[in-house]
């Protein structure tokens, strides 16, 4: 299947070396197609048109077998630390390539956490999808004016949070609390407590909705 996703990993691991180990190991059944150390060292494992075990269970828009779907990126790092400068810079000049080679756009850039929300947190609270977005790399989102732009003012926060994050891929069966949770990884990840406007503001895609 023409993969019409990427989707971005932390490896969790020590180092490159012991990821690249791992994933090239037919006992671990789990792959992905390339891996970037944090120096910035690239790995290519799978051929581009050949799936990849790396996004497991989850769905995105509806669909379940997101590995026939996508093109899978793991990233050396904890979850613990930044993305180093070294890194980001391999993965923006290969994120250009792959949306161009397989045309991805870039609400088609997403994280695990995205697709197994619950499940998965990677790439983690620590990844700069702003820098993508501005790179053209990932989905723009709108500036938060603290909910004045929403709509339908008498619904509750919680119904369009679902609605809105139901248009921008996130079909996956969870609670509001872990779909909430997802959506902060991605957009707020400084964010704590109940939700509030701030949280769907992010999610707005188009003026009808404001």
């Amino acid at each position: 299947m023409k993969p019409h996703l990427v989707v971005l990993h932390y490896t969790a691991m020590t180092s490159a070396e012991a990821a690249l180990a791992r994933l090239c190991d037919p006992a671990a059944e789990v792959s992905a197609h390339y891996l970037i150390g944090r120096d910035g060292q690239l790995w290519q494992m799978v051929r581009e048109d050949l799936r990849a075990w790396h996004a497991g269970a989850g769905v995105w828009r509806g669909h379940e077998d997101i590995n026939s779907r996508s093109i899978g990126i793991e990233l050396d790092n904890t979850g613990n630390h930044p993305f180093s400068a070294p890194q980001m810079a391999v993965l923006e000049g290969l994120l250009r390539q792959l949306m161009t080679r397989w045309e991805i756009p870039p609400e088609g850039v997403i994280g695990h956490s995205d697709m197994a929300p619950g499940r998965k947190i990677d790439p983690g609270p620590r990844f700069d999808w702003g820098q993508l977005a501005v790179l053209g790399l990932a989905r723009t989102t709108p500036a938060i004016t603290g909910g004045t732009r929403l709509c339908d003012p008498d619904v509750p926060l919680s119904d369009l949070l679902r609605r809105y994050a139901r248009d921008l891929g996130y079909t996956a069966p969870v609670d509001d609390a872990t779909l909430l949770a997802a959506l902060r990884l991605r957009y707020r990840p400084w964010a704590q407590g109940p939700l509030a406007a701030e949280d769907v503001e992010p999610l707005v895609q188009s003026d009808l909705w404001v």
